[in-house]
């Protein structure tokens, strides 16, 4: 073999040595990145922010059913640090033991091929006289591939993410069926943001002209009072179908200043 044939040989080891180099740093960021905390857990960054865990991922301590002074006694459990809706089971909604005005909720919601389920907040039980189903503002938890109800509704405000039956979401960005989906909501006094795995998807004024404007043309017209309420419970839905949620988790926010 030649000296500058000898040459190029080397020149080419060395190449693609310093290519494998480059192509396997990328490799151990991402499997550092793909490291995800433990379900149901706060970290030190979250405890010193002041999240404060809702489930615990073992137990239904904290909640109650709608309307009841003690939690349903079927239809939910808690099991394999997720908090489940049986299907069929007609166990009706639960709630926080606590009310909350100004916050962020954080939570991780998953539902099976062609369920539904939905995240309520400021939910007042007095709007209800009987049942087990409670209203109030709801970020819609469906999915939309499936479920004959997200095509109904005007500009896609009953599929995920949506403020049901008021604002659509501004993108698609639901995972499918099966999948877990990352949902944050934000109160912050008359300042309402629905988040769906990392996109802003709603945002509006509660008791603004524009979102009564909205309520007087959806199916909630005919109830006095509805939107009115400033602070409430939280709420997770009963629809009949299995829907599983996890990672729920609350930090208070400072009440607005009026202006």
């Amino acid at each position: 073999m030649k000296h500058l044939d000898l040459i190029a040989l080397a020149a080419s080891i060395v190449s693609a040595a310093a290519a494998g180099s480059v192509a396997a740093a990328p490799a151990a960021k991402d499997k550092s990145a793909a490291k995800m905390e433990p379900a149901n857990t706060l970290n030190r960054a979250e405890k010193a922010a002041g999240w404060q865990l809702l489930f615990d991922g073992k137990s239904a301590a904290g909640w109650r059913g709608f309307k009841s002074d003690k939690f349903p006694d079927k239809g939910w459990v808690a099991e394999a640090g997720e908090f489940k809706c049986v299907a069929g089971a007609k166990g009706g909604d639960i709630v926080t033991v606590e009310q909350y005005d100004n916050y962020e909720l954080s939570l991780d919601w998953m539902v099976v091929p062609g369920g539904n389920s939905g995240v309520k907040y400021l939910v007042d039980e007095n709007l209800v006289k009987g049942g087990h189903a409670g209203l109030g503002f709801e970020m819609q938890v469906l999915d939309d591939e499936r479920h004959p109800d997200a095509p109904k509704g005007k500009d896609g405000n009953r599929k995920s993410g949506a403020l049901y039956d008021l604002i659509g979401p501004s993108r698609n960005v639901v995972k499918p069926a099966g999948q877990w989906n990352q949902a944050r909501l934000i109160v912050d006094g008359n300042h309402i943001e629905h988040w769906l795995n990392g996109s802003k998807v709603v945002e509006y004024e509660r008791a603004s002209p524009a979102l009564k404007a909205l309520i007087a043309d959806s199916k909630y017209k005919a109830i006095p009072g509805f939107g009115d309420a400033a602070k409430g419970y939280i709420l997770l839905q009963e629809h009949g179908d299995e829907a599983r949620f996890r990672n729920i988790k609350l930090r208070r926010l400072p009440a607005r200043k009026a202006p």
